[in-house]
Parts: C-alpha cells; sequence; structure tokens
C-alpha cells in the first residue's frame, strides 16, 4: 500500500526509515470503548473495506504499486485476508499494532517505480503513504450512515483523532496528515481533484466479468461447498462486490474517479442498508465481530475496561 499526491524520486523526509527519530515510546492503538474499537471489528466494516482500497489504488502512485507487486490477482483470498488481518492488529492487537505498523513499512521499503502519469514514486513518500490511510475515514464517515447509524459531531471528531493514532502506529508523521477534521476535508479535496483517476486496479476491483477462484482458506466443509457452488454464485458475488464498493464510497471520491452510480442502484443500496442495520447487532457476539476483536473485547471486558457500544 502507499499514500497522497506529488511526484516523488524515493521515500522522502526520512521516510523509509520509520516514524519520527528520537527516543519516543511506541504508539498505542486507539483506545478501548472507542469508536474504532466498537466499529472496526464489526462485520460491517468488511463492507466499506472494498471501497476504501479502491479509493486507495485510484491514486496513480499507489495504483501503480499494486498493480506492479501486489498478489491480488494471484492469491486473492490470501492478500484480502492478510491486509485484514493488518487492520485488525491496528485497532486490536494491543503491543502488537506497533510491530505491525513496523512490519509494513518493512515490507514497502522496496516498492518504487514510475505511475501512469511519468512520475518516479516510492510507497513510503509520506504523500503517497498518508493517503493509504487517509482513504479510511470517509469511507467509515459515509459508510456508517447507511450500515450503522451517523455520527455525532462528538463521534466524528474521536473517530478522526482515533484514526490519526493508527496513522502514527503506521508510521506516519503528524506533519503529513491534517490533524483536524477541518483540515482533512480540504487536502481531501484536493487529491480528489488533483489525483485521483480510475486506474488499471480500479477497473478490475470493481469488474463483474473478471474470473476470482472459490475461496481457499476457511473451514473444510465450507470451501468444499463453495467449490461446489462456485459456478452459480461466483458471477452474483461478482456484481454485489462491484455495487457494494462504489454504492459505500464517498460520493466526491466515486465523481472523481468516473464511477457510474444512479438513483435506482442508490434506493437498492438503502433498502440493503436497512437489512444490515436491522441484523447485525442482534447476532451473537461470535458472528457479530471478527476474530481479533471478539478476543480482544472479551478480554477488556474480563479486565473491566471495556463498554462495549450497541
Amino acid at each position: 500500500m502507499t499514500r497522497p499526491n506529488g511526484p516523488a524520486t524515493g521515500p522522502a523526509n526520512g521516510a523509509a526509515n520509520g516514524a519520527a527519530t528520537g527516543p519516543t515510546e511506541a504508539p498505542a492503538p486507539p483506545p478501548v470503548g472507542g469508536v474504532l474499537w466498537s466499529v472496526a471489528g464489526d462485520i460491517r466494516g468488511l463492507l466499506m473495506l472494498p471501497a476504501a482500497l479502491t479509493m486507495q489504488v485510484a491514486h496513480p502512485a499507489v495504483g501503480a504499486g499494486v498493480d506492479e507487486y501486489s498478489v491480488f490477482r494471484t492469491d486473492p483470498w490470501g492478500r484480502g485476508e492478510r491486509s485484514l488481518r493488518s487492520a485488525q492488529l491496528w485497532v486490536y492487537g494491543g503491543e502488537a499494532a506497533a510491530e505491525e505498523g513496523r512490519r509494513l513499512r518493512r515490507l514497502h521499503r522496496t516498492i518504487q517505480g514510475t505511475d501512469t502519469r511519468g512520475r518516479r514514486y516510492h510507497a513510503l513518500t509520506p504523500a503517497n503513504y498518508a493517503w493509504v490511510h487517509a482513504t479510511g475515514f470517509p469511507v467509515y464517515h459515509h459508510g456508517l450512515r447507511y450500515l450503522h447509524r451517523p455520527l455525532t459531531a462528538a463521534q466524528e471528531r474521536q473517530l478522526y483523532a482515533e484514526w490519526l493514532q493508527v496513522g502514527r502506529i503506521l508510521g506516519i508523521h503528524d506533519r503529513d496528515m491534517p490533524q483536524t477534521i477541518e483540515e482533512f476535508w480540504p487536502y481531501y479535496r484536493k487529491v480528489l481533484g488533483d489525483e485521483l483517476e480510475a486506474t488499471v486496479v480500479v477497473r478490475e476491483l470493481i469488474a463483474t466479468d473478471r474470473p476470482l477462484p472459490p475461496p481457499d482458506r476457511g473451514p473444510l466443509p465450507l470451501r468444499l461447498l463453495l467449490r461446489a457452488v462456485w459456478p452459480v454464485v461466483e458471477r452474483p458475488l461478482a456484481r454485489f462486490r462491484s455495487f457494494i464498493t462504489v454504492g459505500l464510497m464517498p460520493p466526491d471520491a466515486r465523481e472523481a474517479i468516473g464511477l457510474e452510480w444512479t438513483d435506482e442502484q442508490e434506493r437498492r443500496l438503502r433498502r440493503f442498508a436497512r437489512i444490515v442495520r436491522v441484523v447485525v447487532p442482534v447476532l451473537p457476539e461470535r458472528l457479530r465481530y471478527l476474530p481479533l476483536a471478539r478476543r480482544a473485547r472479551r478480554e477488556a471486558r474480563l479486565s473491566g475496561a471495556d463498554h462495549p457500544a450497541r
């Protein structure tokens, strides 16, 4: 993965060497009981994740890096599982969160090349690396209105503060990310206007006719069942993936990339979201939350630190 605007010839400002220099403590994850604690491990996050990933690769530098270096074409399920586990560690990993941030930076040190506009890029250039992280906030801001409930002004500010904290875990300097919501939205709109486009990877992620192998991980009985029915379900699942990716993307990002979205699609999305809002909150915790989130929430309850939000 990579981050925001501007051509680059290498990991500027010492970015390839990690976060801010000096004898500082490893950044802690967002707080137990916070906004991210409540929503990041909820299964509804799986529906929002594709929109953020697509916004990331709509940046020419990020898209070029993913196009050349990622294994998402040859190992889509493995790539998705690793990305999801990494993102969960940022919030629920405790001391492992900072180490995961360092691991990601090591992983991206050799990712460099030329983007679609003929500019040199490096994955750890602050502008590129920050954009990848930044996309999560507008997607949460937009998607929660459909799948959970709209954030209050206080929750919105808290979510942004927590997202900045996650950025520190990833080694992003405060100087490379807007530090307030008031500063974030102009930055965000500038990247939309100056950088985003329908890259090759964007087109592949929203395609409904691109072959996808059946899942190769998970319980064996489920894998065997999916393999048997895959010829029937593959195309409907591809259409749903494209629909939910474009639908849960903020409208201004959708427009900047040039993705079509009709009034009828919006009505369908709202009907689907109403069902999700009714069904998911009444699921038992083992079905509602992803494994790392379940474990962290259980440990926090046992320690008396958690106050789960419903």
